[in-house]
């Protein structure tokens, strides 16, 4: 096996990987002319408008706009980052790969002692009687579902764990530091003890993380890993990395909160469901979501706990542009039990009658409620209607007449209330900035710049909307800038707050750039110079892509299509010619 360093590694890798036999293997490619066509693997289409250039070692489609080269299809497709689809083609190629994360620790070495662990758990379910089997055993689950979910058992002893993994060689420290191990008074003993483990994988199918549920009595029911070198719980989602092919096959999720749950509606046959890991719903998990489908269904417990938390997950997708629907499971049952009691066929009759955003945001405001009493149907309709500002005007205007049909009051008077303030046009807000860590490249000199304004000025963190997703483009400056947002309420944020944010070496380039030289009294225009350079950037990036599109037309492309790109680059030409000017 050949060894490269990360720098040098992606164009090797480009050299070696042919892009029309990478994606072979996971689409059905046909001959078209100089290119390949398929069904794009990345959105719902019957007819094939996904194009794959052999010579241009690139993809593009046609019908949703995913493009690029092999890595960036890598990433998309198994959703790893660029270390993650570096490393698989990698290793499909005999190309050794040496990379270390920016706190000086090698992530490959958490990821086999992970592993390990996960091995560990699993033989001891297996090996001999214990109380952990005989738990799965009363729920109801089967063998081929435990070894599907590679689901184990952490004995009683306190040592077990510690012991074989340290045998083999692993570090202690690291062992705590992934959450495997304690330690109190200098003495190491096992976290997970009496349990019934979960392995939490990502999509690349790395175990990340566990979820021990206790057997009997005790607390807490359920004890998660903590936050690691390889493991964010707001960026990931347990039983994803299974449920990939269900919900590209469905275009649905459902979403669910128990590891059980998901385990359980996958044994009934309903496999396109995942789990958000113990936690509130997340940005970040609304995105990861986004990749693969944009129909979400929120199963939750029936409970007023579990009807809270759908009612915030649905602010939380549909601020990111996802259909979302509340399944109310009957009975006060969570997921597991009523799966189990009627099948999956009933299951799917509850996802039939799952309310749609608003329809839940208006049943909830109703509970409680008396609409024969004029001063509850006022407070009613006043809350609604603060929540339908939160919403698209289209999708306002339909709960307005609704909101009329449900008091009896004039649809004029509540249209009244509802214009009586200002609201955002659309309800969204923007997305905070993915990116954690460091891929081994400072920022660029735009972000430097942009960071050292935002440190002059709290006025300059607020980015203008056309420009804040494409400022900060290296996983340092998207680290750095969303730090900042995160420590910054009001005013200049503080360096040492920001600093305290962010892992070693990206908290490194943040003091460094913060000992350059200051813009002064020239922020201003300095500001403005950065913003053109964006805006200018990111139009001969789309000018580029449509004359890739352009060059990989063929005669199946829809000519309306063609025109739209032609009329498009046209006038992305002349807004370069003003110098990116909006």
């Amino acid at each position: 096996m050949r060894k490269n360093s990360g720098i040098n590694i992606a164009e090797e890798i480009k050299d070696r990987c042919n892009i029309v036999d990478v994606i072979g293997q996971v689409v059905p490619l046909k001959k078209a002319g100089s290119n390949y066509k398929g069904v794009c693997p990345f959105h719902n289409e019957k007819t094939p408008s996904f194009v794959v250039s052999e010579t241009k070692q690139i993809f593009t489609c046609f019908g949703c706009g995913a493009t690029g080269d092999v890595i960036s299809f890598v990433e998309k497709y198994y959703n790893l980052d660029f270390r993650g689809a570096v490393e698989k083609l990698a290793a499909e190629y005999g190309i050794e790969v040496s990379f270390s994360s920016g706190n000086g620790a090698d992530k490959d070495e958490y990821y086999e002692i992970n592993r390990q662990a996960a091995r560990f758990f699993y033989r001891a379910l297996r090996e001999k009687a214990n109380p952990g089997y005989d738990y799965v055993a009363r729920r109801g689950l089967t063998p081929e579902t435990l070894n599907k979910f590679g689901i184990g058992y952490a004995d009683e002893d306190w040592h077990s764990l510690t012991d074989h993994l340290t045998g083999m060689g692993f570090a202690v420290d690291k062992l705590v530091e992934l959450g495997l191990t304690s330690s109190s008074k200098g003495r190491y003993y096992d976290k997970f003890r009496g349990r019934v483990i979960f392995p939490i994988m990502n999509t690349g199918g790395k175990v990340i993380g566990f979820g021990g549920r206790i057997i009997g009595e005790g607390e807490p029911k359920y004890l998660n890993s903590p936050e690691s070198p390889v493991f964010r719980k707001k960026n990931n989602l347990y039983g994803l990395n299974l449920a990939r092919e269900a919900v590209n096959r469905e275009d649905s999720l459902i979403l669910v909160e128990g590891y059980m749950d998901v385990v359980s509606l996958a044994q009934a046959g309903v496999r396109n469901v995942a789990a958000s890991l113990g936690t509130a719903l997340t940005d970040s998990q609304a995105r990861l979501i986004k990749r693969y489908t944009g129909n979400v269904f929120l199963s939750y417990d029936a409970d007023s706990a579990g009807q809270n938390a759908a009612d915030r997950g649905l602010d939380i997708l549909y601020n990111e542009g996802l259909r979302a629907r509340v399944l109310k499971v009957d009975d006060g049952k969570d997921p597991d039990e009523y799966i189990k009691a009627h099948g999956s066929k009933a299951f799917r009759g509850l996802m039939d009658r799952a309310l749609p955003h608003g329809d839940f945001k208006l049943a909830r405001l109703m509970e409680g409620r008396n609409l024969e009493d004029d001063g509850d149907r006022m407070n009613f309709v006043r809350d609604a209607v603060a929540e339908l500002k939160k919403m698209k005007p289209v999708e306002a205007d339909i709960y307005l007449g609704r909101l009329s049909e449900m008091t009896g009051i004039s649809e004029t008077a509540i249209r009244r209330e509802y214009e009586s303030e200002n609201h955002t046009e659309t309800g969204r807000r923007p997305n905070p900035p993915e990116g954690e860590g460091n891929d081994g490249e400072g920022p660029e000199p735009v972000e430097r710049d942009l960071i050292r304004l935002m440190f002059c000025d709290g006025k300059y963190i607020s980015l203008p909307e056309d420009v804040r997703e494409q400022a900060f483009r290296t996983a340092a400056g998207k680290a750095i800038y969303g730090a900042i947002r995160e420590s910054a309420s009001e005013g200049v944020p503080d360096p040492a707050g920001v600093c305290e944010l962010l892992e070693g070496e990206t908290a490194d380039r943040l003091r460094e750039i913060l000992h350059g030289v200051m813009p002064g009294d020239r922020d201003g225009r300095l500001y403005r110079e950065c913003l053109d350079f964006i805006r200018t950037r990111s139009l001969k990036e789309e000018n580029e892509l449509i004359t890739l599109k352009l060059s990989m037309a063929d005669d199946d492309i829809d000519s309306e299509e063609l025109r739209a790109l032609m009329s498009r680059q046209m006038e992305i030409q002349k807004l370069i010619k003003q110098g990116g000017a909006k």
